[in-house]
């Protein structure tokens, strides 16, 4: 059995690589690209943008109580601003979003990004998928008969992300992700490529078991 789980996670690292080159590349760029543009003359206080348009969905210190939204504290911030930018050129599509990022300038959104990821995560807990559980096979080892690679191999072990490629997982709501691998399934999300081919692969109980999982992650 051990010998079988060290293939799946090899076998997972291999199956990732070429995605996360493409993807590392389009985050880079993405954070590059905001990084370059110089403070504007009228610089809004972050505190008063969150306020305005972040806090009613994702609370102050962006540790949302509302379950289906995401939790964006201790967020990479190449990440929640590769998000930002997807949702303003309509690469991710949110209607809700879509409106929040519409007057939003670049510098905006790269306060937003940089005061959010310094916040501190609320840890949660899982409701059935601990230690041993299907929650925990997928995360850690992938899904062999269908080709689902572990989450693991890119989210690393804690679930703690990769910064300019992967995001954060531990301690994510689980109806939010949930409901992000369902909207990668259907295509209705699609500014991640490798995570349409994989959430393609899985059932909603494959889906939910995981995602119940990564919510007890710390």
């Amino acid at each position: 059995m051990k010998n079988l789980f060290k293939l799946a996670l090899v076998l997972s690292s291999v199956l990732v690589t070429y995605w996360a080159v493409a993807e590392d590349k389009a985050a880079t760029t993405t954070a590059s690209s905001v990084e370059a543009v110089p403070a504007t003359a009228e610089k809004k206080p972050v505190d008063q943008i969150v306020q305005n348009v972040c806090a009613a969905c994702h609370a102050p210190d962006g540790n949302s109580v509302i379950t289906l939204n995401p939790k964006l504290a201790g967020q990479h911030p190449e990440y929640l601003l590769k998000q930002l930018n997807n949702f303003k050129e309509g690469t991710r599509a949110n209607a809700v979003m879509a409106g929040m990022v519409a007057n939003l300038t670049p510098q905006d959104m790269q306060d937003l990004a940089q005061y959010f990821s310094k916040q501190t995560i609320t840890l949660s807990k899982a409701k059935s998928n601990g230690k041993g559980s299907l929650g925990e096979k997928i995360y850690r080892g992938g899904i062999a008969k269908t080709n689902v690679p572990a989450c693991a191999a890119c989210h690393g072990a804690n679930g703690a992300g990769l910064p300019k490629q992967f995001p954060r997982l531990a301690s994510q709501h689980a109806d939010y992700t949930y409901q992000q691998l369902k909207t990668f399934r259907t295509g209705e999300r699609a500014n991640a490529p490798m995570m349409m081919v994989i959430a393609a692969k899985m059932t909603d109980a494959e889906m939910q078991a995981v995602s119940d999982y990564i919510q007890g992650m710390r």
